[in-house]
């Protein structure tokens, strides 16, 4: 039997739903990985092996009663972020102040991957509550690459990505608020998507930034990353910012788009994202997937994008400034950590001191920025007219999605950089987010697929697909076309140039999970 690892969701689910293969099996063999390989890569938090083999176990009892699975993906593993709730199961935004905290509700996404009958293996590392650009900043240590464990994976959802590219998962759950699901995708070597704002509920999604957090799927291919878009988008009542409108035909794109024509396809080169500052690497991958864009039928064109220049700039008063809001709740007094709680410490002390203890230096920083940004004499100056600049930024992809059905650029300026690089420069590792920050600002939908290896180090590079909101599908027609030529041209998917890792014979799962 192939190892079932490597096979995609689609064609795992294939085989589970023919009954060529048992969802407990294909469970235990994404359970044996981990345990053999998250030593080396530590991707996951929380490793739940008591509940994905219960899940995996009612699929297959589903099958064997002759009833239609629940879904495209019923029996098919998946890491989940650990930014989303779920009932009974730790949940900490890679935070000591949720420490230990079980959630007593699933959030949406959680209920819909578990009504669909996806199996979630655990909760996977990130950045303390999404804030960061290479999971450097979890308080239960860093996240390392597949591709070269002396790199980082991306951030803040680098443990879901490298969970895909180590071959523990073949689908994870991300959240992107400024490119955390896009950057994690690039640099991996994977697929990352964000849909349009308010596509994929926010319900149960512990916020770091209201108006621009948004969950997405991850994956090995376009196709998985579709059907597993199909699952978790949708109107939700319980988020008051959810569109009410059906989720984009993003499934039948793919499939359209695997046919390999883009004839009548207008591609915008973004000419703000394509220039100095970038790794030669990264540009010259990303023009060779322009050029086979070209090849497949699609009308290339350059459109000018002027305000995305100051994206970065808005987003680090916008993100801080909701954060600072947010995470005023994380205050000792109802769950999580509490410090200081010995009967001599007034519950303000209580407050300070566990906050003190709880929160790390990047999530401090940005409430300090948004705190300072938001007061008196400042907001007008500073969040006031961030918010003008979002505007202007939303108007440019307005008047470019009228020249044009999708945008292009590279996901990431440069590919994964060493760990520890970029710690103590905070805006080198802001400048991660360069390409990614616009399309949260205006709320498109926005996709990173893999464009090949960089010539200097060998890493992943990304290609980011940009549509307009609610216009998903457009951008997983573009990315399926190409993901089929690029393939063809490189003799197979790139994911499998990842270098075996080293696994630690004899431990058991229990063993890896934090």
């Amino acid at each position: 039997m192939a190892d079932l690892t490597r096979l995609t969701a689609a064609e795992l689910a294939g085989r589970i739903h023919a009954r060529e293969v048992s969802a407990v099996e294909v469970a235990q063999a994404h359970l044996d990985r981990i345990a053999a390989v998250d030593p080396a890569v530590h991707a996951f938090l929380h490793v739940d092996a008591e509940g994905a083999l219960a899940a995996a176990r009612a699929v297959d009892e589903t099958l064997a009663a002759g009833r239609p699975p629940a879904s495209p993906l019923a029996g098919v593993p998946l890491a989940l972020k650990d930014v989303f709730t779920t009932e009974g199961v730790p949940t900490t935004c890679g935070s000591k102040i949720l420490d230990g905290w079980l959630p007593p509700y699933d959030a949406t996404v959680t209920r819909r991957l578990k009504q669909a009958g996806i199996v979630v293996l655990g909760k996977t590392n990130m950045d303390e509550f999404a804030m960061g650009s290479s999971t450097e900043n979890s308080a239960y240590g860093p996240t390392r690459n597949p591709w070269n464990p002396e790199r980082i994976p991306g951030g803040s959802g680098g443990g879901s990505a490298a969970a895909l590219a180590a071959f523990q998962a073949p689908l994870a759950i991300g959240t992107d608020t400024g490119g955390s699901i896009r950057q994690p995708g690039a640099v991996t070597g994977t697929v990352g998507v964000k849909p349009t704002y308010g596509g994929v509920s926010r319900y149960g999604l512990v916020a770091f930034s209201s108006s621009l957090d948004q969950g997405g799927p991850c994956a090995r291919t376009v196709l998985d990353a579709a059907l597993l878009h199909e699952v978790i988008g949708g109107h939700d009542p319980l988020d008051s910012t959810s569109i009410d409108a059906p989720v984009p035909p993003v499934v039948a794109a793919a499939r359209q788009g695997a046919a390999g024509d883009l004839s009548g396809v207008r591609v915008g080169v973004v000419t703000e994202l394509d220039g100095e500052g970038y790794q030669p690497g990264v540009l010259s991958a990303f023009h060779a997937a322009v050029e086979q864009l070209r090849a497949l039928g699609a009308e290339v064109v350059k459109v000018s994008c002027p305000h995305f220049d100051y994206g970065l700039s808005a987003y680090y008063l916008i993100a801080p400034s909701e954060c600072s809001s947010n995470l005023a709740r994380f205050d000792a007094m109802r769950y999580g950590l509490r410090e200081g709680d010995d009967g001599t410490h007034s519950a303000e002390e209580v407050m300070t001191l566990t906050r003190e203890a709880g929160f790390g230096p990047e999530v401090k920083r940005r409430i300090m920025l948004g705190t300072y940004a938001l007061s008196a004499g400042y907001y007008d100056a500073y969040y006031g007219q961030a918010q003008k600049v979002r505007t202007l930024i939303a108007r440019d992809f307005a008047a470019a999605y009228e020249k044009v059905d999708v945008l292009v650029s590279p996901t990431t300026p440069t590919t994964a950089f060493r760990i520890g690089e970029k710690v103590d420069d905070p805006l080198a590792m802001y400048r991660s987010d360069l390409c990614t920050i616009p399309a949260n600002l205006a709320g498109n939908a926005a996709m990173s697929v893999p464009c090949g290896l960089a010539e200097e180090d060998g890493l992943p590079v990304g290609l980011q697909i940009m549509a307009p909101t609610m216009q998903d599908h457009r951008m997983y027609r573009v990315a399926a076309a190409y993901e089929v030529a690029r393939d063809a041209a490189e003799g197979g998917p790139l994911i499998h140039r990842v270098p075996e890792l080293p696994a630690t014979v004899g431990r058991g799962v229990e063993e890896v999970a934090r």
